[in-house]
Protein backbone atom coordinates (compact mmCIF):
# COMPACT_ATOMS: atom_id res chain seq x y z
CA UNK A 1 0.00 0.00 0.00
CA UNK A 2 1.67 3.53 -0.80
CA UNK A 3 2.48 5.99 1.59
CA UNK A 4 0.76 9.07 1.42
CA UNK A 5 2.39 12.50 2.48
CA UNK A 6 0.73 14.28 5.16
CA UNK A 7 -2.51 16.73 3.90
CA UNK A 8 -1.71 20.58 4.02
CA UNK A 9 -3.91 21.45 6.87
CA UNK A 10 -4.72 24.97 4.75
CA UNK A 11 -4.77 25.93 0.96
CA UNK A 12 -1.59 27.70 0.50
CA UNK A 13 -2.52 29.54 -2.62
CA UNK A 14 -5.40 31.62 -0.89
CA UNK A 15 -2.85 31.74 2.20
CA UNK A 16 -0.49 33.26 0.16
CA UNK A 17 -3.02 36.38 -1.38
CA UNK A 18 -4.24 36.50 2.09
CA UNK A 19 -0.56 37.51 3.09
CA UNK A 20 -0.33 39.57 0.22
CA UNK A 21 -3.09 41.63 1.38
CA UNK A 22 -1.75 42.17 4.94
CA UNK A 23 1.97 43.35 3.23
CA UNK A 24 0.08 45.46 0.35
CA UNK A 25 -1.94 47.31 3.38
CA UNK A 26 1.02 47.79 6.12
CA UNK A 27 3.86 47.56 4.63
CA UNK A 28 6.94 44.52 5.01
CA UNK A 29 8.41 46.40 8.41
CA UNK A 30 5.07 46.96 10.04
CA UNK A 31 3.81 43.53 9.04
CA UNK A 32 4.27 41.25 11.89
CA UNK A 33 4.08 37.80 11.84
CA UNK A 34 1.35 37.84 14.32
CA UNK A 35 -0.37 39.60 11.02
CA UNK A 36 0.10 37.04 8.84
CA UNK A 37 -0.64 34.24 11.30
CA UNK A 38 -4.18 36.04 11.96
CA UNK A 39 -4.64 36.81 8.56
CA UNK A 40 -3.71 33.41 6.83
CA UNK A 41 -5.59 31.47 9.54
CA UNK A 42 -2.44 29.10 10.27
CA UNK A 43 0.57 28.94 12.90
CA UNK A 44 3.72 30.29 12.99
CA UNK A 45 5.25 26.64 12.48
CA UNK A 46 2.91 26.05 9.79
CA UNK A 47 3.86 29.27 8.32
CA UNK A 48 7.89 28.63 8.32
CA UNK A 49 6.80 25.10 7.36
CA UNK A 50 5.36 26.54 4.57
CA UNK A 51 7.01 29.45 3.39
CA UNK A 52 10.37 29.15 5.35
CA UNK A 53 10.21 32.86 6.59
CA UNK A 54 8.74 36.18 6.67
CA UNK A 55 10.91 37.53 4.00
CA UNK A 56 10.58 34.56 1.50
CA UNK A 57 6.90 35.02 2.12
CA UNK A 58 7.20 38.54 1.27
CA UNK A 59 8.80 37.40 -1.92
CA UNK A 60 6.22 35.44 -3.13
CA UNK A 61 3.65 37.78 -2.21
CA UNK A 62 5.10 40.29 -4.04
CA UNK A 63 5.83 38.04 -6.92
CA UNK A 64 2.01 37.72 -7.06
CA UNK A 65 1.09 40.98 -6.81
CA UNK A 66 3.23 41.54 -9.81
CA UNK A 67 1.40 39.04 -11.91
CA UNK A 68 -2.34 39.90 -10.93
CA UNK A 69 -3.22 43.40 -9.35
CA UNK A 70 0.06 44.92 -10.64
CA UNK A 71 -0.16 43.59 -14.65
CA UNK A 72 -2.99 45.52 -15.08
CA UNK A 73 -1.12 48.91 -15.08
CA UNK A 74 1.53 48.15 -17.07
CA UNK A 75 0.17 45.69 -20.03
CA UNK A 76 -1.11 48.15 -22.05
CA UNK A 77 2.28 50.06 -22.11
CA UNK A 78 4.34 48.51 -24.57
CA UNK A 79 1.34 48.01 -26.83
CA UNK A 80 -0.13 51.36 -26.90
CA UNK A 81 -0.07 53.08 -30.69
CA UNK A 82 2.31 56.19 -29.40
CA UNK A 83 4.10 56.82 -26.33
CA UNK A 84 1.56 60.06 -25.93
CA UNK A 85 -1.31 57.11 -25.26
CA UNK A 86 1.27 54.85 -22.87
CA UNK A 87 1.98 57.67 -20.93
CA UNK A 88 -1.93 58.65 -20.42
CA UNK A 89 -2.58 54.78 -20.41
CA UNK A 90 0.09 54.14 -17.36
CA UNK A 91 -1.30 57.14 -15.48
CA UNK A 92 -5.13 56.80 -16.14
CA UNK A 93 -4.68 52.86 -15.57
CA UNK A 94 -2.78 53.83 -12.11
CA UNK A 95 -5.49 56.01 -11.24
CA UNK A 96 -8.41 53.78 -12.36
CA UNK A 97 -6.66 50.82 -10.44
CA UNK A 98 -6.23 52.44 -7.13
CA UNK A 99 -10.04 54.58 -7.04
CA UNK A 100 -11.84 51.55 -5.97
CA UNK A 101 -12.75 51.15 -2.30
CA UNK A 102 -11.11 47.93 -1.72
CA UNK A 103 -7.53 48.82 -3.66
CA UNK A 104 -7.23 52.09 -1.75
CA UNK A 105 -3.78 51.04 -0.93
CA UNK A 106 -1.98 52.51 -3.41
CA UNK A 107 1.40 50.43 -5.57
CA UNK A 108 2.36 47.68 -2.76
CA UNK A 109 5.91 47.40 -5.02
CA UNK A 110 5.98 51.29 -4.11
CA UNK A 111 4.39 51.60 -0.62
CA UNK A 112 5.68 48.69 1.07
CA UNK A 113 9.40 49.65 0.75
CA UNK A 114 11.22 49.73 4.10
CA UNK A 115 13.46 52.18 4.95
CA UNK A 116 16.88 51.57 3.98
CA UNK A 117 18.25 51.55 7.51
CA UNK A 118 18.11 48.47 9.87
CA UNK A 119 15.85 47.33 6.79
CA UNK A 120 16.81 44.01 4.95
CA UNK A 121 18.79 44.28 2.26
CA UNK A 122 17.43 41.81 -0.15
CA UNK A 123 14.02 43.25 0.56
CA UNK A 124 15.29 46.63 -0.34
CA UNK A 125 16.58 45.19 -3.42
CA UNK A 126 13.77 42.96 -4.79
CA UNK A 127 11.96 45.98 -4.51
CA UNK A 128 14.22 48.56 -6.28
CA UNK A 129 14.36 45.68 -8.68
CA UNK A 130 11.18 45.77 -9.60
CA UNK A 131 10.71 49.34 -10.06
CA UNK A 132 13.05 49.76 -12.32
CA UNK A 133 11.90 46.89 -14.33
CA UNK A 134 8.63 48.11 -14.78
CA UNK A 135 10.45 51.47 -15.14
CA UNK A 136 12.53 50.25 -18.02
CA UNK A 137 9.13 49.41 -19.56
CA UNK A 138 7.98 52.50 -20.42
CA UNK A 139 11.81 53.88 -20.84
CA UNK A 140 11.59 51.12 -23.98
CA UNK A 141 8.52 52.41 -25.34
CA UNK A 142 9.66 55.92 -25.81
CA UNK A 143 13.01 54.65 -27.17
CA UNK A 144 10.65 52.81 -29.82
CA UNK A 145 8.69 55.94 -30.48
CA UNK A 146 12.16 57.93 -30.76
CA UNK A 147 13.48 55.33 -33.33
CA UNK A 148 9.81 55.13 -35.11
CA UNK A 149 9.82 59.12 -35.61
CA UNK A 150 6.64 59.74 -32.76
CA UNK A 151 9.04 61.58 -30.70
CA UNK A 152 11.77 63.59 -31.67
CA UNK A 153 14.92 62.59 -31.61
CA UNK A 154 16.02 65.78 -29.18
CA UNK A 155 13.16 64.13 -26.56
CA UNK A 156 15.15 63.42 -23.35
CA UNK A 157 13.67 60.11 -22.97
CA UNK A 158 15.33 59.17 -19.29
CA UNK A 159 13.63 63.15 -18.17
CA UNK A 160 10.13 62.29 -19.58
CA UNK A 161 10.20 57.97 -18.43
CA UNK A 162 11.89 59.65 -14.80
CA UNK A 163 8.80 62.37 -15.09
CA UNK A 164 5.76 59.61 -15.47
CA UNK A 165 7.25 57.43 -13.27
CA UNK A 166 7.39 60.07 -10.35
CA UNK A 167 3.38 61.13 -11.03
CA UNK A 168 2.55 57.48 -11.57
CA UNK A 169 4.16 56.71 -7.74
CA UNK A 170 2.54 60.12 -6.49
CA UNK A 171 -1.09 58.84 -7.97
CA UNK A 172 -0.41 55.86 -5.28
CA UNK A 173 0.45 58.18 -2.31
CA UNK A 174 -3.05 59.85 -3.55
CA UNK A 175 -4.71 56.91 -3.38
CA UNK A 176 -3.45 55.86 -0.37
CA UNK A 177 -4.17 58.66 1.07
CA UNK A 178 -8.04 58.62 0.16
CA UNK A 179 -7.92 60.82 -2.92
CA UNK A 180 -11.30 60.38 -5.32
CA UNK A 181 -11.20 58.72 -8.05
CA UNK A 182 -11.85 61.92 -10.06
CA UNK A 183 -8.90 63.87 -8.54
CA UNK A 184 -6.62 60.79 -9.24
CA UNK A 185 -7.90 61.26 -12.87
CA UNK A 186 -7.25 64.74 -12.95
CA UNK A 187 -3.97 64.80 -11.47
CA UNK A 188 -3.06 61.88 -15.05
CA UNK A 189 -4.98 65.01 -16.96
CA UNK A 190 -2.88 67.28 -15.85
CA UNK A 191 0.35 65.55 -16.06
CA UNK A 192 -0.54 64.87 -19.82
CA UNK A 193 -1.50 68.51 -20.61
CA UNK A 194 1.60 69.68 -21.05
CA UNK A 195 2.86 66.55 -23.01
CA UNK A 196 3.55 68.61 -26.44
CA UNK A 197 6.15 70.93 -24.53
CA UNK A 198 7.49 68.04 -22.55
CA UNK A 199 8.48 65.91 -25.61
CA UNK A 200 9.56 69.25 -27.91
CA UNK A 201 11.76 70.62 -25.01
CA UNK A 202 14.33 67.80 -25.04
CA UNK A 203 13.53 67.59 -21.16
CA UNK A 204 13.90 71.13 -20.70
CA UNK A 205 10.53 71.34 -19.43
CA UNK A 206 11.06 68.69 -16.90
CA UNK A 207 14.18 70.02 -15.27
CA UNK A 208 12.40 73.69 -15.23
CA UNK A 209 9.47 72.29 -13.50
CA UNK A 210 11.13 70.27 -10.95
CA UNK A 211 13.08 73.66 -10.20
CA UNK A 212 10.10 75.65 -9.93
CA UNK A 213 11.23 78.19 -13.04
CA UNK A 214 8.84 77.16 -15.76
CA UNK A 215 9.63 78.67 -18.80
CA UNK A 216 13.10 79.90 -17.81
CA UNK A 217 11.11 83.28 -16.25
Amino acid sequence: MALRGRPRAFDRDAALRRAMEVFWAKGYERTSLADLTEAMGINSPSLYAAFTSKEALFQEALALYSTTEGSEIWEGVPVAPTARAACAHLLRATAEAFASDDKRRGCMVVLSAPQMDGASPSICDTLKHRRAATTAVLRERLRRAVAEGDLPAAADVEAITAYMVTVQHGLSIQARDGVSRETLLAIADCAMAGWENLVSAGGTAVSEAASGNPSGT
